[in-house]
């Protein structure tokens, strides 16, 4: 074998190492996800967590969100457009990861709106605007409170609530379920209790028809 040859095999060889080193290494992040949820299932839902659409549904997608997180941002219509397609077979669970600087104070703004009831709308004005107040070298969450004023909302009350214990209490309620899970980058799924094991939109469709087959429904998202 010449030693072009040889350099080949050598270079082929370190490629097949990484590659299976890679696989082993999901497969294994995978399987720990997974002991920690059937470990754990309680921490999957809690009942101060938001739900968007049939509170009844057969399926539950738990999403571990993080407002500041781009990616977030760019599933929050995916996952809305799944459970709006669902027929109501499908409800969205919204937990919270603020693993980026400022997302609690974020997330507590959005809380002090859902005691409004303008949750939703202050998800999307907060998203919509993310480059604005989310930058991670210069986190501004406070900005939040100037996308939202003009939703209706008791503005003086807002703020109270948001430095309130009760929203502090359901935040580290959600950091505490984050971290029992081992939920360790956002958005992290859940559908009906299974993880999302390979991240995508596509397979986060797929994950939801097969646990609505399973539980007897057919989603179309």
């Amino acid at each position: 074998m010449n030693k072009k040859w040889i350099v080949l095999a050598t270079l082929l060889a370190v490629v097949l190492a990484f590659v299976t080193g890679v696989v082993l290494f999901k497969n294994r992040a995978g399987q720990e996800l997974a002991r920690s949820t059937q470990a754990h299932g309680e921490a999957l839902v809690r009942s101060h967590s938001p739900v968007y659409g049939n509170p009844a549904a057969k399926v539950t997608i738990v999403e571990f969100f993080d407002p500041s997180c781009e990616t977030c941002r760019a599933f929050y219509p995916i996952v809305k457009s799944i459970v709006d397609a669902s027929f109501g077979q499908v409800r969205l669970v919204v937990r919270y990861a603020p693993l980026h600087h400022g997302s609690d104070t974020a997330v507590k703004i959005l809380e002090a709106a859902r005691l409004q009831g303008k949750y939703w709308e202050a998800v999307e004005r907060a998203l919509a605007s993310q480059h604005q107040w989310a930058s991670h070298g210069n986190a501004q969450p406070e900005l939040i409170w100037e996308l939202i004023g003009d939703l209706g909302l008791d503005m003086a009350k807002a703020k109270a609530d948001s430095d309130g214990a009760a929203i502090s209490a359901l935040l580290g309620q959600d950091v505490a379920d984050m971290q029992r899970l081992k939920v360790d980058r956002t958005p992290g799924f859940f559908v009906n209790g299974t993880p999302l094991m390979e991240f995508g939109a596509a397979q986060l469709k797929a994950l939801v028809e097969q646990e609505s087959r399973k539980a007897g429904g057919v989603s179309r998202p």
